[in-house]
């Protein structure tokens, strides 16, 4: 099967036809469904705007003041739905700038509403390369929701591109994967250094953007309360770490191994869990071969250094599991030659065959 975006320190291109192989700490106190009207609105506008009116917030894109007000968003495409909201792509009409919009219904359960106050406070202190950009957020009475704006990634997700890669009849390439690796684990630094932990690693949550850029998206919640558990529990569940399902606490590590079967995923087209010819399992069944029984692992035709980082993500003892800042300085990514943003570019045009 031919590889997209191998290896290749001069060019990246996609070769159909060769043969050759914690919480954060910014969790607040909110109260239950007495309080929906109090304390929940007035710690989400204090988060969202200074507005009193509740209604829109000022922006700063390059350098410029803008106000985002939802009179002003054009509705483009519909990104993605579930039972608590959906997702957008829309145009912000004054500056044409195009922008990823989720709307979430703030008619949720407390614990929920608090997940909602945790991410927003996160993303208004994040400034990353590595991490999708908060363009701002605001209250929408009238449909009883919350807008939050986001940074519009064209390439779609990793999950998108390796299911694209699958139409093609390829695979991704270990220079992407390396790539891949790399921006995940540079932006769980920028977060450790902010006392956050993502949460919810997966192909679904790195995007990408038409400049190559490789980005973590949904930093906790919002991702969470789009899909429905039901939905979702053999496509989020299984990411978990083992130290997660035996109820310890969430660390970095944490987020390493929901890396490992990340790459995994994207390296055969397909998740790494369930295993191969047991996809009726029951979803105990598939926690215990989380926490007991060995995982699968890369097919031998990849690289030892790519065996090797996949490897050392999936230690089931997170304190023998290594942090973003080891795994930064491990010989896969160190090595990996080429994958520059603009080669990544060029490569993503080849992929979606874009004009």
């Amino acid at each position: 099967m031919a590889q997209i975006g191998r290896r290749n320190p001069t060019k990246l291109r996609i070769d159909l036809g060769d043969t050759s192989h914690s919480s954060s700490t910014f969790d607040s106190t909110l109260g239950g469904s007495n309080d929906l009207n109090d304390t929940w609105r007035q710690d989400l506008a204090r988060i969202v705007t200074d507005h009193a009116s509740q209604q829109r917030t000022d922006v700063n894109w390059g350098g410029e003041r803008n106000e985002l007000r939802p009179e002003d968003l054009q509705q483009v495409q519909k990104l993605g739905s579930g039972n608590a909201g959906v997702v957008w792509k829309v145009k912000h009409q004054p500056t044409g700038r195009i922008m990823a919009k989720k709307v979430i219904n703030v008619e949720t359960e407390p614990q929920q509403r608090r997940q909602i106050i945790r991410e927003l406070s996160i993303l208004k202190i994040c400034e990353s390369p590595h991490i999708v950009s908060f363009y701002g957020a605001f209250m929408d009475d009238i449909n009883g929701s919350v807008v939050i704006c986001m940074e519009y990634c064209e390439g779609g997700s990793f999950e998108d591109i390796y299911k694209r890669a699958h139409e093609l009849h390829g695979v991704i390439g270990e220079t992407v994967l390396a790539r891949l690796a790399e921006s995940v684990c540079k932006g769980l630094v920028y977060l450790h250094s902010k006392s956050v932990i993502h949460r919810d690693i997966k192909p679904s949550n790195v995007l990408m953007t038409k400049k190559g850029e490789i980005k973590l998206c949904d930093l906790g919640v919002s991702g969470e309360l789009i899909n429905s558990i039901a939905d979702t529990f053999l496509g989020t569940q299984y990411y978990m770490a083992p130290e997660r399902i035996q109820g310890s606490k969430y660390s970095m590590q944490s987020d390493i191994w929901s890396l490992g079967l990340t790459i995994i995923e994207v390296a055969q087209n397909q998740p790494a869990l369930p295993p191969p010819g047991q996809s009726r399992l029951a979803p105990f069944e598939l926690l215990d071969i989380i926490v007991n029984q060995p995982l699968p692992t890369l097919n031998s035709d990849r690289s030892e250094a790519c065996r090797d980082f996949v490897t050392q993500c999936l230690i089931k003892n997170p304190k023998d599991r290594p942090g973003p800042m080891v795994m930064l300085n491990h010989p896969f990514i160190q090595e990996c030659k080429g994958g520059s943003e603009q080669e990544l570019a060029t490569w993503l045009k080849e992929v979606w065959d874009w004009k």
